[in-house]
């Protein structure tokens, strides 16, 4: 046996190649895996070359494409899933008892979130404050927004309200919203615009997995005179629904972030008053609000937006 524990010479496979292989087990495309973990796609093939030699067995088949776990790599994802699972545990159960924040945070962003202001402030302020702490940011669409963070897969997560039960958060920041319509829309010259103005556009939609009520929230569906909103192409993140506009046919609303954030030749963003306000927020499940990762984080959250000058300090569950 050597020294490393493994029969024939084998080495003990890392704990990093085991989380670099659930996360291919996730995606099932080299590319999509070693862009969610900020490695390059050679690195990330690496690692996973390695993992199947260590092992000695072939855990995935390669395509031009997409790859496909063998049937060892599926029995060694569930197993990989335990370890890693058990391992966090065991780091949580030291690091409360260290009082330190260690390991791996697992944050969620919906989109360009964890690009803004207050984000990046946070992020600096914890890496600043917890220099062995391991911080992994997975982008959200529409459709996975919530439920990454209900089922637990991320840790938390930089949201837009409103948010739906279960779920606690700390206020960030708050924005105007703004209508994002094409560049040739007559109203596309106005300076402000109605929601009465828009009542015969078309707005893009969600798909069914997105809970209906934060959609209609946020597209004010029914308007205030009761008339029910006409929806129209389905999209599953910002890029896709500032591109469905582009194309023409139907308006969207936005945070006015957006008009940094996306600014795209062919359409235009408009100010309507009557869409009121965006919050964002930082979300969390009550269940890991003490766990010392999330703890830091919510502590590094909580100065960054007190320093920032916020009125809204109060971290609060959201019930639906």
């Amino acid at each position: 046996m050597s020294a490393g524990g493994g029969s024939g010479g084998k080495r003990e496979p890392s704990l990093h190649q085991l989380r670099l292989f659930l996360v291919l087990a996730q995606e099932l495309h080299f590319g999509r895996a070693a862009a969610r973990v900020y490695v390059t796609q050679p690195a990330f093939s690496q690692q996973i070359r390695s993992l199947e030699q260590r092992l000695g067995v072939v855990l995935v088949e390669r395509g031009s494409r997409n790859v496909r776990l063998t049937a060892v790599g599926q029995s060694v994802a569930e197993e990989a899933r335990t370890v890693v699972d058990a391992m966090a545990r065991l780091r949580q159960a030291a690091d409360r008892h260290a009082g330190a924040a260690r390991g791996l945070l697992r944050i969620g962003s919906l989109g360009a979130e964890a690009a803004m202001p207050y984000a990046q402030a946070i992020l600096a302020h914890l890496r600043g404050r917890h220099p062995d702490l391991e911080i992994e940011v997975r982008n959200l669409t529409f459709v996975d927004m919530f439920s990454t963070l209900l089922a637990g897969e991320v840790d938390a997560a930089f949201l837009r309200g409103p948010l739906p039960g279960g779920i606690q958060s700390l206020h960030l920041a708050s924005e105007t919203r703004v209508v994002c319509l094409s560049a040739d829309d007559p109203l596309a010259d106005r300076d402000i615009l109605t929601l009465g103005q828009l009542a015969d556009r078309t707005v893009v939609d969600m798909p069914p997995e997105v809970p209906r009520s934060w959609w209609n929230h946020l597209t004010v569906n029914p308007r205030p005179d009761g008339t029910r909103v006409r929806f129209g192409p389905v999209v599953r993140d910002t890029e896709a629904m500032v591109l469905a506009v582009t194309q023409g046919g139907a308006i969207t609303f936005l945070p006015a972030a957006a008009r940094r954030l996306y600014p795209r030749e062919g359409i235009t963003y408009v100010d309507c008053p009557e869409l009121g306000l965006s919050t964002a927020e930082l979300a969390w499940l009550p269940d890991s609000r003490d766990e010392p990762a999330v703890s830091a984080l919510r502590e590094a959250a909580r100065q960054t937006v007190q320093q920032s000058g916020s009125a809204t300090l109060e971290e609060r569950q959201r019930r639906a």
